[in-house]
Parts: C-alpha cells; structure tokens; sequence
C-alpha cells in the first residue's frame, strides 16, 4: 500500500508540473492557426492539379535542425539547389532572421551535424570515389567553431575511408567527447578520449578479442558494456561490469541458430547496477526489461504489447536528471510513446495539440527546455521544422519537401487484411483522391528483415498523385511484429511471401478500392525481387511490374552477403530460399520494367543485367533502365537519378498496365 500511495503521489506531483506546461504552450495555439491559416490561403493554387514531377525529385530543401545544449544557437542543414548541395546554417535561436554562419564544403556533401559543446559542432560528410571498378564511399567529420571562425579540426585526417566514430558526448566535460578507432592499428576499435580543442587523444580503452566492439558508456561516461565475436563458438557475446570494476560479465550470447532478439539499450541511471534491454526471453514479441549484472536477474517486463515489438527506452538528458525513465516506444502505424513521467506526457501532449492530425517529434531540446525544435509529419506532411522558445514563441523553420502541398497528396489507412492461408498482415494503404475503384499498386518493402514505418512514403504519394492506390503489405518475414510473423517467411522467398502480396492486390478489390484489370506491383531491393517474382506467377493477377535494384539469383546474392561471414551464413542465408527469378525468365508473363543503379553496392548491378540477357533471347517484352552513379538506398538516388526513374516508372504503369 505504501508503494501505490507513493506512486501515486509521484505522478500527481508530475501532473500539476505538466498542468503548468502544457497551459504555457496551448496560449499559442490561436497564433499558430492563424499563421497557417494565412499561409494556407496564400499557397493554395485554384485548383487541385497533379504536382510537378520536381516536387518529388528533388532533394530536401532542409534535413536536420539542431539546437545547442544552452539552446542559444541553431544549426540547420539546408539545400542549396535541387540537388541537394547542402549547407549548414547556424543562427542565433533568439534571432532567426539574423545573418547565418555557413558552413559546407565544395567537393564533398554534408551529412549530418552534431553539438559536441555550447561552441563546436562536428560535421559529418560523404563523396562518392569511382575509381576504375572500384567504388567507394570516403566519409569523413570535421569539428568546427559555431561563429564559423578558425580552422577545421578533422578527427586523424590521413584516413580515407575514416574508421571512427563518435561514441559519446561528456556533459560535464565539454572539452573531449569519446570516439572509437583502432588507435594502435590492429583491425580492433579502442575506445579514445579526443580534445576537440587540439586533438590530443588519450586512450580510454583498448579493444581484445574479447570486447571488440559495441561499447556503451553508462551517464557518467564510463565504458560498461562491450561486445565480443567468439569464433570458436561463431557466437556473439554481449558484456557489462559494475561501476568502478574491472571485471567484464558475459550477460548475453547471441548464437546464429537463435533468432530471438536482444538489444542492449541503456544503462538505469536509479539503478547503477542494472540495464535496460529489449528481449523476446520467451514471448513472441519483444519488450522492455531490466538486467542486474550483479545478480544476473531479469526484471518482470516493463513494457511490451501483443501485436508488436517494444522499441526503446525514453530517458532525460538534462543534467540534473540524466538518464532517467521518461517512458517507451513501440512502432503499430507509427512510432508511439507511452509515458510514465507525467510531465513529459504534458509537454508533448501540449505541443501535440499545437498540430493536430500530426505526429510529433521533439527532434532537439535546450537542456531547460526553453527551445525545442519540433518536427511534424503525417501523410500530408513530409515533415516540416518549427522551433519553440520560453514555451510561448512559435516560429516556422522550413520543410523537406516544399512543393508538396498537402491538397497534393494522399490519405494513409494502416489496415490488416487475411492471407490465404488465414495470417493477418498489417498493411499501409494511401489512397488517391477521386472516386474507387482505382488502378492499384502493391509495393512491397526492401530487406526483407525490415519494416515500412511512416505514414509518410514519398514513393506512395507519388503514385497516388497519379491516381493509382498504393498497398505496402508487412508480408510475412517483415520484423516488428514478433518473432512469428518474422520467421514465417523463412525459406518462402517467391511463395508464400508472395502470396501475401498478391492477396494484398485482392483485399483492395474485395474492398471496392482496386481494379482487377489494373494491378501492378512494383518495389526496390527485396521488392525489386518480389515484382521479378510477381511478374511470372501462373494465373497472374497483374498486368505489368516494375523491379528496381531487385535480386534475380539467389544463390549469387547468398555469396555477395554473407561471404566470409560465417555468423550471417548460418543465421540468415539458410532462410534466403524459395524462387530464383533467373530460373524461370522464360515465365514472365506480364510487361516487365527493371531499374537498377550501375554502382550498386548493396544488389550489384550483374543481377539485372543477367536477367536482361535472358529477357532478350527470350523476347520478353520488358524495358531496362540503368542509372548511371546511382548506389543502392535512396539517399544515393540524385534528382537526375529520380527524374529519369519516376519518369519510366509512370509511363510504364499508363501505357503497360
């Protein structure tokens, strides 16, 4: 009884807390309806036309917006030109209209930023190296004044392909941050102490064949968790040790053979002695629990759902509390929170109000909270910035992609629908505006160990603005929806996996939504692979299909993956079997378009041309386009890369399908 009571004391104690946030920020709530009130009657175009292609070619006009720890100054990654180019901006938060420091670089392509202290950012940069056959990217970070005044700082500049990587930031030593890189050469990471003032190092911790990797600093910045590759038992080990202790405890082993997932998360800042974890130990689905290394005991489990897998942990950084337990996440739709600090609930639940039909994001936050930089997005919002100052000051800071105006694009249903063989399968649908049925395309997601996770998919919405109805199914194998649903797909790749997705197409009819006489399916790396296979079922329910960067022979792409890694040989190319697309060429059966970049180096572009050899001295009627400079994932593909692209993509489905 005593326990409830104080609980319950905790939490009336955070409400009133909440109360007073959340008052402050709703007293702005008129003005920003009244600010996109205005903008909308001055964007909105006088009547509802299909959006230029550009609108989802280009590159975002702005892709990061982050705060100092004092929240004084701003930095913005912005665009330059269709093509990206980005820059960094850096402006006085109280002073948005001020002059920017710049900062960019004319050879390479910024990245990414990150605050290392109230006055230096690191900045994080790509360019891509085709020498002869070989191609590569060199990424490198450079540690910068925020007045833009000075030399760059670059972190061991005689590296190519830099090898480090910025483990941790020490609030209470701003001077130094902690990097991992192989200091004495000798392929293992160390951990380093770096001065971003001068460059020294010092050496924190040195890599062994027991810890070689994975290092976790706890909120005090001491490294207690590590992990470890064991060859003699081809398993991976994780480890932690007490504070203060030099004796390192195996608290997992990971072995190929078990697919029961384990993820270390964060050290409990009120239990120094515990970790938070994210674990099947038992269930379908995974959740949250804690580990105590010194009794090797589990705690019951914090937080965790039926239908998905729990995602993180939600913990304080600001100094006066770092590391405490804020609340959770899990992904159903999209990535929700569930909170346990009232006042936390209150700040977001006020700003929340502030967007309605969006989701939010407190992307960066001043340690007292006097600015936020808030990110909204929803399926008719691809993400837009907004910055909040002393909880009452509201202001505009840019978009992703500005010329998609929301009567441009689509609403998302999150839907679930039956497969043949009675499996439920969660599914995206974005549906085009104008009356059903439509000509419907099935979309299924890469990996195929991974997820569709946003309301918000470009590709979708731009199908949609041409009036097609887009299905993603979470096809068997998908991950994030227990350990069943992942493992039913193994050793189904082009069967029972891609009856999901053709039960997809006819869940849409069923429904009314789709025409039977127009159906398409179309997807990228492993989707690539599903259109290949979906183009030669017998009694196919499409009319044409579209594979990009897709996979066509099996065992070729067994070999590229896993090659010398015995762990993923064992663990996930025995799940990789079913249908070879390049055994049954001679099947395709409907109009087949196949996209693939030149210097991909995740699908190598040899499994398209192989299959393009095949469709001509089979005189298959199909169309090849390769993109010249064009890698795998999509933050490689260029403006020129999607022009060409989502140009073959819609005259494809108008003039094939």
């Amino acid at each position: 009884m005593v326990a409830i009571w104080g609980l319950f004391i905790f939490y009336l104690a955070g409400f009133y807390i909440g109360r007073i946030i959340l008052l402050r920020i709703k007293n702005i709530l008129a003005v920003l309806l009244l600010i996109s009130a205005t903008n909308t009657l001055a964007q909105e175009p006088s009547e509802k036309t299909t959006p230029p292609l550009d609108a989802f070619a280009m590159l975002p006009a702005m892709t990061q917006a982050s705060l100092s720890f004092d929240g004084k100054k701003l930095a913005i990654i912005r665009a330059t030109s269709i093509d990206g180019d980005y820059v960094v901006e850096i402006r006085p938060s109280a002073n948005l209209s001020a002059e920017p420091v710049t900062l960019g670089a004319s050879r390479m392509e910024v990245t990414g930023i990150n605050w290392l202290n109230n006055e230096k950012l690191l900045v994080n940069f790509r360019q891509n190296i085709q020498d002869g056959n070989d191609n590569y990217w060199v990424t490198k970070a450079a540690i910068v004044n925020a007045d833009g005044k000075g030399d760059w700082r670059i972190p061991f500049p005689k590296e190519n392909r830099a090898n480090y990587s910025v483990m941790d930031i020490l609030p209470d030593d701003p001077n130094n941050i902690l990097l991992t890189y192989d200091i004495n050469d000798n392929r293992i990471p160390d951990v380093v102490k770096f001065n971003t003032n001068n460059g020294s190092t010092k050496t924190i911790m040195r890599g062994n064949d027991k810890i070689s990797g994975g290092f976790i600093a706890d909120t005090e910045g001491e490294i207690r968790a590590g992990t470890g590759y064991d060859a003699a038992t081809n398993t991976i080990k994780q480890y932690a040790r007490l504070t203060g202790d030099d004796e390192w405890r195996e608290i997992f082993s990971n072995s190929p053979e078990n697919r029961e997932n384990w993820e270390f998360l964060y050290f409990n800042a009120a239990n120094p002695d515990e970790v938070y974890v994210n674990a099947n130990l038992g269930n379908d689905t995974t959740g949250i629990y804690t580990y105590n290394i010194r009794t090797g005991q589990y705690s019951e489990r914090l937080f965790g759902l039926e239908s998905v897998d729990a995602g993180s942990v939600m913990l304080s950084s600001k100094s006066e509390d770092r590391g405490k337990l804020l609340g959770f996440t899990y992904t159903g739709k999209y990535l929700t929170r569930y909170f346990v600090d009232a006042a936390e609930e209150a700040l977001y639940q006020g700003i929340a109000d502030l967007f309605p039909g969006k989701e939010i994001s407190l992307v960066s936050r001043a340690d007292d909270d006097n600015a936020i930089v808030i990110r909204t997005t929803s399926a008719k919002d691809p993400g837009s910035y907004f910055l909040l100052t002393d909880k009452k000051k509201l202001d505009f800071l840019g978009e992703r992609y500005p010329l998609l105006k929301p009567e441009y694009l689509s609403d998302v249903k999150y839907v679930k629908y039956t497969a043949r063989d009675g499996r439920k399968i969660p599914a995206y649908v974005t549906i085009p505006q104008g009356k059903a049925p439509f000509p419907a395309v099935v979309m299924p997601h890469g990996g195929p160990w991974a997820r569709d996770e946003s309301v918000f998919d470009d590709w979708a919405q731009l199908l949609a603005s041409h009036g097609y109805i887009v299905i993603q199914p979470q096809y068997r194998g998908s991950i994030g929806f227990g350990l069943d649903h992942w493992k039913a797909g193994d050793k189904k790749w082009g069967l029972e996996m891609q009856d999901d997705n053709d039960d997809a197409a006819m869940y849409l009819v069923e429904k009314g939504l789709a025409k039977k006489d127009k159906l398409a399916i179309f997807g990228w790396s492993y989707g690539g692979y599903a259109a290949f296979a979906g183009s030669m079922r017998d009694n196919n329910i499409y009319q044409c299909s579209i594979a990009g960067a897709g996979v066509t022979d099996l065992s070729r792409i067994n070999a590229t993956l896993f090659g010398a890694n015995r762990f993923g040989r064992i663990r996930q190319a025995p799940t990789v079997k079913g249908l070879s697309p390049i055994e049954f060429a001679d099947k395709v059966n409907v109009p087949l378009l196949i996209v693939h970049g030149d210097i991909d180096q995740r699908v190598p572009v040899i499994q398209s041309r192989l299959f393009v050899d095949k469709m001509k001295d089979l005189k298959k009627d199909f169309k090849y386009v390769e993109l010249e400079g064009a890698d795998h994932f999509s933050n490689t593909l260029y403006y020129r890369h999607k022009t060409e692209f989502y140009t073959e993509l819609l005259n494809w489905l108008e003039n094939k399908c």
